[in-house]
């Protein structure tokens, strides 16, 4: 109960506190984010690609949030699969000649999801597994979500039932 208010507290303020806008190092964030989980869980096999020096103009705090949320997916979502397998990486997708954008992704070899479900997952309460398989608040996606909107982008998701979820986002800000 406490994990859910405190979910709910920080999707609240997500939307009402001041970003302080910086360079942000996501390869680092995300490196010690993994970090941690294997040290948490040393017995799990896990192999970790990441995009070397990625940095992006944004809020440290909320991307910090946003990254964590979705790496804590993907390594809750890999737990049967061995050896996990959790990818970060960047696209350049054109959307006109003169215009392109870059955008970033999360990949996971775990549960995956039926494409038919993808509008729910960034739903608040939104769960497309049961509480006894995965533990969550439901309530992850839609922070997510949130902060990649106050950052003036998108985000969306691919996935295949037992073959992986792919998460995509882009940013936009600029100094």
């Amino acid at each position: 109960m406490a994990r859910l208010i405190d979910d709910l507290l920080n999707l609240a303020s997500i939307s009402k506190v001041e970003m302080k806008v910086e360079t942000v190092d996501m390869s680092g964030i995300i490196s010690n984010i993994l970090y941690g989980f294997q040290k948490k869980e040393p017995h799990r096999e896990g192999e970790f690609i990441i995009a070397p020096s990625v940095s992006v103009i944004g809020d440290t705090k909320m991307l910090k949030t946003a990254l964590t949320n979705l790496l804590d997916n993907a390594w809750k979502f890999t737990k049967e699969t061995i050896p996990t397998l959790i990818e970060f990486g960047v696209l350049k997708e054109s959307e006109r000649k003169e215009v392109s954008r870059i955008v970033y992704f999360i990949r996971d070899n775990g549960v995956g999801f039926d494409m038919k479900y993808s509008e729910k997952l960034f739903g608040i309460f939104q769960r497309l597994h049961s509480l006894s398989e995965f533990p969550g608040t439901g309530i992850g996606l839609a922070i997510v979500q949130r902060i990649i909107h106050r950052h003036n982008g998108s985000i969306w998701a691919e996935g295949k039932v037992n073959e992986g979820a792919m998460f995509y986002f882009t940013l936009g800000l600029n100094k």
